[in-house]
């Protein structure tokens, strides 16, 4: 019960969940082991609309015959039963580096779903299924920039993984909390055109369509994803992967498949994506992939062990995102609140044709095709169990060193921003000398931001904004100290350590100078391990 009170409040403050562990999810992978895949029909394609904090989407992703890369997306989102909002967003890659994307996102007004649920309406905006089951109609007049008509018809036959399709979050799965499902058309044509200010954009070609529910908060679903739409003259693969945060044991969920015109070779959710090679992305610190490989694995109708291998280098991307500065503002009420939350997308779509190669029974066939891929990440992976493990491996010998800023803070924590701090001692005795009445963090001089911001490369700081730097030091004082609070609580401890404060930065992804940037004169080989300074635990001091 009380779990579940934890989680509710986590739904309505947008704050990160405790750590329930693995037993709190179940897999669509569990029903893929006996019915790996089902083909969809017509109802399975209806809006669900649910009535608690949800986003709901119908996206479709095109490769045009003339070169083109384009998507469209209508989002349904309700923001913990007391807001429904819908967005349709499109966008059209451009090839020329000179040139921006064209991308359009608007809020659409008095929708409304058909009867049978299986048609999206609103103003100047209809995204209608066929009698048949086979073919969406999209159209859009919703922003001049870009008004869409487009058909996208399937020429393989769509599939969830298992039986159900459904993840499902919760301490007692028989009445979960959450869920999330993933329904596919992997090959699809496409007709018809957006026209923009340029004239008329030709969208005939291949396209790919997904049925997306995360029937929970999304950062709360999932702290990472890999998405393939892989094209060919002949086979299409695809595959959507998520791991889960910490809370959820860090569960990696991929669903995905291989198709031909007018059949699934197999397809559930025996499946993985891995990042071969990254690199560091100094505006986010997140991993930025450049080298990936997916790998599918089934059997086909007639039970014939299948498998299929798709890698390469990803190159320059075509685009990064800031999901916080482009979606929606009813996305943003639901993950703005939450502390480590900075998700970016990732975008590619190599020049170079990749290779899939497949093998089925003793056949091996191989295929060059186009393929878009996107990486998102949203929250750090690292759990605070292994947060915690860390904490002891690595805890100084020296005394001094574990003392616990909270004991000496009985007026009021005190929090210094900036300064030259060389070492463990001296970063105490500033704690010490520097206090500032608890909630009073207003008390931070001028002069202290100023060395904080040439400290950033600001040379000049406006006069008229030193109370907001001021409350904006705040917010991030307060997280750090529910981080502390929620990793001390953990271990048990009645004190916060300099670790704790350590690991709670590093959570939050961006330091604040003279808290983890500092390297004490003299420390421990273990100690000079913490946060990723200096040598590891395992060498010996100098």
């Amino acid at each position: 019960m009380f779990k579940w009170v934890q989680q509710q409040v986590a739904n309505v403050a947008g704050t990160q969940e405790p750590i329930y562990g693995p037993s709190a999810i179940k897999s669509v992978a569990e029903e893929a082991k006996t019915t790996p895949y089902t083909e969809l029909t017509r109802d399975d394609l209806k809006w669900q609309t649910l009535d608690s904090t949800s986003v709901e989407t119908q996206s479709f992703y095109f490769m045009t015959d003339a070169g083109v890369l384009a998507f469209c997306q209508v989002i349904f989102s309700n923001v913990a039963g007391i807001r429904t909002t819908c967005q349709f967003s499109l966008k059209i890659f451009s090839s020329d580096k000179t040139k921006e994307h064209l991308w359009c996102s608007t809020q659409l007004s008095n929708h409304e779903f058909s009867e049978d649920k299986t048609a999206f309406y609103a103003n100047d905006c209809a995204i209608e299924l066929s009698a048949d089951g086979t073919t969406y109609t999209i159209k859009s007049m919703n922003d001049d920039r870009a008004v869409v008509n487009i058909t996208v018809k399937r020429v393989a036959p769509g599939f969830k993984a298992g039986t159900t399709g459904k993840s499902l979050f919760g301490t007692d799965l028989s009445h979960p909390w959450g869920s999330m499902f993933h329904f596919i058309w992997p090959r699809c044509i496409a007709e018809g055109t957006v026209t923009t200010k340029d004239g008329p954009i030709d969208i005939k070609g291949k396209a790919y369509f997904v049925h997306a529910l995360q029937g929970m908060k999304p950062h709360h679903a999932a702290a990472r994803w890999t998405f393939c739409d892989f094209q060919g003259p002949t086979y299409s693969a695809c595959l959507m992967q998520f791991t889960t945060p910490p809370s959820y044991g860090t569960t990696t969920v991929s669903v995905g498949g291989i198709v031909k015109d007018g059949e699934i070779i197999f397809a559930g959710a025996d499946n993985l994506a891995t990042h071969l090679d990254t690199k560091g992305d100094s505006l986010n610190d997140w991993p930025e992939p450049t080298a990936i490989k997916f790998v599918w694995k089934g059997k086909t109708k007639d039970g014939k062990p299948a498998e299929a291998i798709l890698e390469g280098a990803l190159e320059e991307r075509v685009d990064r995102i800031d999901v916080m500065a482009e979606v929606p503002g009813f996305v943003k009420t639901i993950v703005a609140a939450a502390a480590g939350t900075k998700p970016y997308i990732y975008q590619y779509a190599p020049r170079n044709k990749l290779t899939l190669k497949l093998k089925i029974g003793d056949e091996e066939i191989s295929e060059q095709g186009e393929l878009f891929s996107e990486a998102t990440f949203i929250t750090a992976l690292e759990s605070t169990e292994k947060r915690e493990l860390s904490v002891n491996r690595n805890a100084p010998d020296d005394s001094a060193a574990r003392r616990s800023f909270g004991a000496q803070a009985r007026g009021g924590g005190a929090v210094i921003v900036g300064g030259e701090l060389e070492g463990l001692h001296q970063w105490e005795d500033h704690l010490r000398s520097r206090k500032v009445l608890k909630d009073n963090v207003m008390g931070v001089t001028k002069p202290a931001i100023r060395r904080l911001a040439r400290r950033g490369g600001v040379k000049r700081i406006s006069a008229g904004i030193y109370d907001e730097i001021r409350g904006c030091l705040k917010n991030r004082l307060e997280l750090i100290l529910r981080d502390c609070v929620t990793y001390a609580e953990y271990r048990k401890a009645k004190t916060i350590t300099i670790n704790d404060v350590l690991f709670a930065l590093r959570r939050l992804g961006r330091p604040i100078y003279g808290f983890d940037d500092w390297v004490p004169a003299k420390r421990s080989a273990a100690t000079r391990g913490v946060g990723g300074h200096g040598p590891g635990a395992d060498e010996e001091e100098e």
